[in-house]
């Protein structure tokens, strides 16, 4: 996989770039990350990569000039891909995230600053924004970094073992299961008995049943377009089931409390 990455702080990847899994697919040649200096693409020589608005109004604009020779000058005709790091792009997704490592393209990630990019470059170069949020931050090198941090999970040869991968949430349209570790009591709580029976079939089920009931309670939204098995939609039946049973004893304690209050004497 091949990244290359345009920005006014280069330095600001090196420490990452040289880190844990990504680090070692860097050296061993499953992942190729390239950072460039947009500066050194300037056309003066005072590497002027920015100027004020057209319009007026706070804060400056990056020029366009540097961006396109910069992307130009990387692109491989018919295999390059650019995309601007942007909030106004389209939210990153797993699924995108899987089909640009299936594309197996040249990705050029660009990283903004100040008030933004001067649009002509989103016109001219840019084959996609995309936004890793609804929310802003001051440049676009922390979301390339998450973008190359999902997309060297889909590299073979970076993580360690790749089944791993297809367990991580969003990845069949839910969330992952609990994880436990040593020791078995932290704080009074317990790690769940068929974790340490050894019965790899109950602990298959007991893991799929909860990545179902994680799912449920915190991104109950996944749930409308995951293409559920058989199995799976049993147990989103069955802990419904249980929810609503749960909820309708709640409500009925409430209702005898409330009732038992009523006909206590005025005395009391």
């Amino acid at each position: 996989m091949h990244i290359s990455v345009i920005t006014i702080f280069p330095e600001l990847f090196r420490e990452f770039l040289a880190t844990s899994l990504i680090g070692r697919a860097m050296t061993t040649g499953d992942l190729n990350v390239s950072v460039y200096n947009l500066r050194e693409f300037s056309d003066d020589r005072h590497q002027t990569v920015d100027d004020e608005p057209y319009g007026g109004g706070g804060g400056m604009v990056m020029k366009a000039s540097p961006w396109i020779k910069a992307v130009n000058s990387l692109a491989t005709e018919g295999s390059s891909r650019c995309v601007l790091l942007s909030p106004q792009g389209q939210r990153l997704t797993d699924a995108r995230v899987q089909q640009l490592a299936a594309g197996n393209e040249h990705l050029i990630l660009l990283c903004g600053r100040y008030e933004g990019i001067d649009e002509r470059v989103a016109l001219t170069v840019v084959d996609e924004e995309i936004s890793v949020g609804d929310f802003v931050l001051s440049g676009g090198e922390l979301p390339a970094m998450v973008l190359i941090e999902a997309l060297s999970r889909q590299s073979p040869g970076v993580v360690g073992q790749p089944e791993c991968v297809e367990q991580d949430s969003f990845r069949q349209g839910l969330l992952d299961y609990p994880h436990y570790t040593r020791p078995q009591i932290v704080d009074g709580l317990r790690v769940p008995d068929v974790l340490v029976s050894g019965d790899h079939a109950a602990i298959r089920s007991w893991r799929g049943r909860q990545s179902v009931r994680a799912t449920l309670e915190k991104r109950p939204d996944l749930l409308a377009t995951a293409a559920l098995a058989k199995e799976q939609l049993e147990w989103l039946a069955e802990i419904e089931r249980e929810k609503s049973e749960s909820h309708a004893a709640a409500e009925d304690l409430v209702t005898r409390a409330e009732d038992k209050d009523n006909t206590k004497s005025p005395h009391e």
